[in-house]
């Protein structure tokens, strides 16, 4: 078993109905690890769909994180953004991966980016930082795509790659805010609860934010999902491991598949223009702990809870 877990409330943007469901995705998200068998589409032979849990402990395991100090079972905030932005732990060892699944300070950030080798190019006016094995694909995926006539460009300048801690609470309070001041126009929050909401600690906040989620009381662009949906949560985001690239040509089907070719995937559902690096060959990915679905945006690969 890679984690034992007991979860009190289940933290989702859903209807209350599917919480016992919720829950027990988010159990065995971390809980026994179990796998499949899938026929391909020749009938003929086999292969194995792995689960998240188990590709995570092998991982973990490849690298020599401690599971314990990893990701805290108990912690349904911890357990909720693992789910969600956890596939970039599965990267191929050419680059490295925190030894946490939730940053909690900027210091932590800051020790690991020190620690590991960055790359810096200008796409244009802008001055991308990654991970010098992430770096070297997307220049190969980015020269692949000259040659068909395409191009790669950065989304939001410097900030589609490399962030900070700091970059992370702005974005989250880009989004924090207005709903605040949204939901107490609407009357469902008071104007203390909300100054009782900005006063916490920011892994705090998020905890609180979540679950009033599980009350519709929501905190994305449009107040109409969870705000982990339209921004990451202070201290998780893949941009902070220099693993993600946003680019301004995600609708583009020729290329995400060239993205796809050099390692690149779109791992974080809804989040259309964000791609990770994962190093991984496409058929891979299922092998991995990775499922597909697919939105009106394309697909993606996500965890296989």
């Amino acid at each position: 078993m890679f984690f034992t877990i007991s979860i009190g409330i289940v933290l989702c943007g859903c209807d209350p109905n599917s919480r016992k469901s919720d829950s027990n995705e988010l159990r065995n998200a971390i809980g026994t690890a179990e796998s499949e068998t899938i026929n391909t589409a020749s009938n003929v032979e086999l292969k194995k769909r792995m689960k998240f849990s188990e590709a995570l402990e092998s991982a973990l395991v490849r690298r020599s994180i401690n599971r314990k100090e990893f990701c805290d079972a108990n912690d349904a905030v911890q357990v909720r953004v693992l789910n969600e932005y956890g596939a970039m732990f599965l990267a191929t060892a050419d680059v490295a991966v925190p030894s946490v699944c939730m940053f909690q300070n900027s210091a932590q950030v800051k020790n690991y980016q020190d620690r590991i080798s960055i790359a810096k190019e200008d796409f244009g006016d802008a001055q991308i930082e990654l991970q010098a094995g992430a770096m070297k694909a997307l220049l190969e995926a980015k020269r692949e795509l000259q040659e068909k006539n395409l191009t790669l460009t950065p989304r939001d300048g410097a900030e589609a790659a490399r962030r900070s801690f700091e970059d992370t609470v702005r974005l989250w309070n880009s989004r924090f805010e207005p709903a605040c001041e949204h939901w107490i126009a609407k009357k469902r929050l008071k104007m203390e609860e909300v100054a009782n909401l900005k006063a916490l600690p920011i892994n705090e906040q998020v905890r609180e934010v979540l679950k009033l989620e599980e009350k519709k009381i929501y905190f994305n662009t449009f107040f109409n999902n969870s705000i982990l949906y339209s921004v990451a949560a202070p201290g998780t985001s893949q941009h902070l491991s220099m693993l993600a690239f946003d680019a301004e040509e995600f609708q583009n089907e020729k290329v995400r598949k060239i993205l796809g070719d050099h390692g690149w995937f779109r791992t974080v559902k809804n989040d259309a223009p964000h791609f990770t690096y994962l190093g991984l060959k496409k058929d891979e990915l299922k092998r991995n702990g990775l499922k597909k679905i697919v939105t009106g945006d394309g697909e993606y690969w996500i965890p296989n809870i």
